[in-house]
């Protein structure tokens, strides 16, 4: 399969150019050229050094990431920089990114997937930004002890033996949740003004703890990579499904 048609199918299946304006990477091709013949596609949420060179080693085409090498344009290719473009094009890989709008994605995102592990119902789009989202909101089945809630999180994220964190200040049993992975605790007061009972993300930050306490809101922290790697394994079934070989690398941080 070409290259070029890889893009344009992800591009248009995550609506990449819808997200220009709102989010700091350069979502798309980050590396490589217009058209070129791809066979295996390696899949990871980090570009760096280690999964770039995981790649190379497993033969891969194309790299799939979450999270790209370009914030808004690169200025110099030196350090580390160098360190993870040059092995890119000296074994002849390409890299795909897609940050935002594989979070925002409501089937094959981040929040989706977290939805579909604590098997949420009546889910819509959460997290807005500008006239995006970035998460996704829905209703357990049948309400939830916050203790099952986290073991369910602690068992099925790859946290790295970190553990879930909770700030439970919520009610004793949960039905609402709201889900923006990563550093998404900043939308601690939309999930409030929506009425949900918890919010699921990956990491914390200080004020959070009485935001959530005077809220009365739970508070779910279970690692930025580890809520981040739905979306590119949900990227793999997709290149599966075109008949590519994949593989996917986990290379988690514990943070």
């Amino acid at each position: 399969m070409d290259l070029s048609e890889i893009v344009a199918g992800y591009d248009d299946e995550l609506r990449t150019s819808d997200y220009a304006d709102v989010d700091a990477s350069s979502n798309g091709l980050q590396v490589g050229p217009d058209e070129r013949e791809v066979e295996t596609v390696a899949f990871a949420v980090d570009a760096a050094e280690q999964t770039v060179e995981a790649a190379a080693d497993r033969g891969a085409d194309l790299l799939v990431t979450h999270h790209g090498l370009s914030w808004g344009g690169i200025e110099r290719v030196t350090g580390s920089q160098y360190g993870r473009i040059a092995p890119l094009i000296e074994n002849d890989v390409a890299l795909y990114v897609s940050h935002l709008p594989l979070d925002g994605h409501q089937e094959l995102g981040n929040a989706a997937g977290i939805a579909d592990l604590l098997g949420l119902e009546s889910r819509d789009p959460f997290g807005e930004l500008g006239p995006e989202h970035v998460g996704q909101r829905g209703t357990a089945p049948d309400p939830v002890p916050t203790d099952r809630l986290r073991e369910t999180l602690e068992s099925e994220l790859d946290h790295f033996g970190q553990g879930v964190r909770v700030l439970d200040f919520g009610p004793e049993k949960i039905e609402d949740v709201a889900i923006v992975t990563g550093s998404g605790v900043d939308w601690l007061d939309e999930a409030v003004e929506s009425g949900a009972d918890a919010l699921v993300t990956g990491e914390g930050k200080q004020k959070a703890y009485h935001e959530a306490r005077e809220a009365g809101i739970t508070v779910f922290l279970g690692g930025h990579y580890a809520t981040e790697t739905f979306g590119v394994r949900s990227l793999q079934s997709v290149a599966e499904e075109w008949g590519l070989e994949t593989t996917y690398i986990d290379a988690p941080t514990g943070l």
